[in-house]
């Protein structure tokens, strides 16, 4: 019988494999675990000889710092987190290197911050790093820059990052191995008769709070952070997948199209590059709310968004900085970037277009945001 995942696998070209800590890190060895890398490394090479181009975004340098420092837990100062991931870093990219190189697989290190996605620019050097490396079948190993990282650039987790590097590579899925089985009804570490979600296709608030919210001592997240990611993937156009990365021949299992792990189903037609940049890429500076009339031209009439329609405004940016655009009630519809800043667009909101020039006294566009410069939610 065929799998109502096939139609989605079959067509994959390029995928993003993102490894959690606790796949990773052997706490009670304290040593990255080359086992597992190795079975790993077999499978990439595996899907290599298929045609399927691997990117791979790992977690584990901080844990590798710990091991190399000799302290027993994660401590919560950020240049003391930082450090550690100087040290385990280069430990954490020689096993790869090593590991790698006997399968006859060559690996690059791309270590990124949000900043660097977030300005379009430094995004499309990225893009073009990343695809040169895969056309001469280099297999991208990518983490965030802890050494660097603050709070206001922090992806948060290695969950977030793989669904930006997802997006940036442009690939056709996206594989989150773990150490569970994929996501369950309840946390089944507290409730052992928790079942399985084989597949989703539609992510609502229950199953947002039935996540698990529990924590590896070595990682950054959880479920409820991969649930998240999903919500991302699947709003992109793009399936995600769920699964334990200690279930052997797991890689193997998933494009064969085996009930492994959950599927995330996705929800539209895939976004365009500069579209998934926009939505995900990018943090909002700030929020414009519409009122009815504009919502139904944005939503349903796929106009740009006027001065007219425009309630309030909440936030402060500058011109061509992205912005939130939510109904009346609050809830997001769109976002995309301003052509004005929030000062000017205070100016001019609730005004007709031909009032713009004589109220600011120099001629401006007439769409707030042009919807070649926005991303919709459906």
């Amino acid at each position: 019988m065929k799998s109502e995942r096939t139609e989605f696998i079959t067509p994959v070209k390029r995928v993003v494999i993102k490894i959690g800590s606790s796949l990773l890190a052997d706490p009670k060895k304290k040593a990255i675990k080359t086992g597992f890398l190795r079975h790993l490394a077999g499978q990439v090479r595996t899907l290599q000889g298929r045609g399927i181009q691997c990117l791979v975004v790992t977690s584990g340098a901080i844990a590798a710092g710990l091991f190399e420092m000799g302290l027993r837990q994660k401590p919560k100062e950020i240049e003391k987190l930082q450090a550690l991931a100087a040290v385990g870093q280069s430990n954490l990219m020689h096993a790869y290197d090593v590991v790698f190189k006997k399968e006859g697989l060559k690996v690059a290190q791309i270590l990124l911050t949000r900043e660097d996605l977030e300005n379009r620019h430094r995004y499309s050097n990225a893009h073009n790093t990343v695809m040169e490396l895969l056309r001469h079948k280099i297999i991208p190993v990518v983490n965030e820059n802890d050494t660097v990282a603050v709070e206001e650039i922090k992806f948060g987790n290695n969950d977030t990052l793989g669904t930006l590097v997802a997006h940036l590579s442009q690939a056709d899925l996206l594989v989150l191995l773990t150490d569970t089985d994929g996501l369950f009804s309840e946390d089944p570490k507290i409730n052992p008769k928790a079942e399985l979600i084989s597949s989703v296709r539609n992510i609502d608030g229950v199953l947002e709070r039935g996540a698990s919210r529990t924590r590896s001592l070595l990682g950054t997240g959880g479920m409820q952070t991969k649930v998240q990611a999903a919500k991302s993937m699947m709003t992109s156009g793009v399936p995600m997948i769920i699964a334990n990365g200690n279930q052997p021949y797991v890689l193997k299992g998933i494009f064969e199209s085996k009930p492994i792990g959950t599927f995330f189903f996705p929800l539209r037609a895939r976004m365009s590059s500069r579209k998934n940049w926009l939505a995900w890429g990018v943090k909002p500076k700030g929020e414009i709310m519409v009122d009815e009339g504009a919502k139904k031209a944005l939503v349903e009439l796929n106009k740009s968004l006027l001065p007219t329609g425009i309630l309030r405004i909440l936030g402060v940016w500058g011109r061509e900085e992205l912005v939130k655009i939510t109904g009346p009630d609050g809830g997001e519809i769109a976002r995309g970037l301003s052509n004005f800043s929030s000062g000017d667009l205070d100016l001019i909101k609730g005004l007709k277009s031909s009032e713009i020039q004589k109220r600011l006294g120099r001629k401006s566009p007439d769409e707030v945001v042009h919807r070649d410069n926005m991303v919709k939610w459906d």
